[in-house]
């Protein structure tokens, strides 16, 4: 008897020790957050919107007020700025900030390939034969500075161009990027899908470069190449790990859903806007690119070697021998997510 008074007094004894402990794990330190995307009707962020539309982080205590801006570029702007506590954006941004010896930290993953398409137009470049016939041409891509551009930096390189030989437009992600190649605005185009999919069955653009599938990515990038995460300050991490769980269970949440999820399942889910017009397309574009939308949020141990060793190819001001890997991205919360959603 006395044995079994002197385990519960323990257990209660462990208990409320243990308490305060759970208390603060769940308290979310900034329950309302301004988070900031570039294009976001892309299928780029389709993990974000689906975690949005299913009321996934408002599942997780949170009130997230989503910014769309114009490109990757803005909304990295609108972090360094301070009106945006997250970003939704490309991974590499991490490795360039880091460059310039600003920290900020991915927590989370939704895609494990980029997305990215490059063509030429087949109304101003019929007789293209090689990426030297881009020299003095102008490439649209979502913003100046984005993921596109990058995409389209590394291409050009191959060819044995640089990002000084052509000139780069802003075109967005959406119809004003389908206007500006269908109309001769610009010569080419790097950019994500629905809008690749929809020039390329259309035939106006011949596609030269493609990431949207795991084995196209290989062969661009020679690895797996990490793409949109949410990042933010890397002291805004460690200062509000709750809330970057929060975040994280979000979206490892509408990871887990797209897994299963079939075409009608997301056209009920994503606004209307987004179809661009064609349901019979859209679909097609989420077809080519499902694969590329990451399983479980969890950053690929080889995937920031690879997005180094890209942006060092034709960036000067990344050199790999100053980057620390380690500090531009934590598998702490995903790993958590994962395990609670059992993605």
């Amino acid at each position: 008897m006395s044995r079994r008074c002197f385990s519960t007094a323990a257990a209660l004894a462990a208990a409320s020790l243990a308490a305060p402990s759970l208390r603060a794990q769940g308290r979310i330190e900034k329950p309302r957050i301004a988070l900031a995307v570039g294009g976001k009707a892309a299928f780029y962020y389709l993990p974000l919107t689906i975690s949005e539309q299913l009321g996934y982080f408002k599942a997780e205590g949170l009130d997230v007020e989503i910014s769309d801006l114009a490109g990757g570029s803005r909304a990295l702007q609108a972090l360094v700025g301070g009106s945006a506590d997250v970003v939704s954006g490309a991974f590499e941004h991490t490795i360039n900030m880091q460059a310039k010896n600003q920290f900020i930290e991915a927590f989370v993953l939704e895609g494990r390939a980029p997305q990215i398409a490059m063509g030429v137009s087949t109304k101003t470049m019929g007789s293209y034969r090689t990426l030297k016939d881009l020299k003095g041409k102008k490439i649209g891509v979502s913003a100046p500075g984005s993921s596109t551009n990058m995409v389209a930096n590394l291409v050009l390189s191959r060819g044995g161009l640089k990002a000084s030989d052509v000139s780069f437009v802003g075109v967005g992600t959406g119809a004003g990027a389908l206007s500006a190649l269908r109309s001769g605005q610009i010569d080419a185009i790097c950019n994500t899908d629905p809008v690749m999919t929809m020039l390329e069955q259309k035939g106006d653009v011949k596609i030269i470069s493609d990431t949207r599938t795991l084995k196209g990515t290989q062969e661009v990038f020679g690895g797996p190449m990490p793409a949109a995460c949410l990042y933010t300050h890397a002291d805004f991490v460690k200062n509000n790990p709750n809330t970057c769980q929060a975040l994280a269970n979000a979206i490892v949440h509408g990871l887990k859903w797209l897994q299963t999820a079939g075409p009608s399942d997301i056209i009920k889910t994503v606004p209307e806007n987004y179809l661009l017009g064609d349901r019979g397309l859209y679909l097609a574009s989420f077809n080519k690119v499902r694969e590329a939308i990451a399983i479980d949020g969890l950053m690929p141990e080889e995937g920031p070697r690879t997005a180094l060793k890209a942006l060092a190819s034709f960036e000067p001001s990344v050199k790999p021998d100053k980057i620390d890997l380690s500090r531009t991205y934590t598998n702490e919360f995903a790993r958590r997510a994962k395990e609670k959603f059992k993605a």
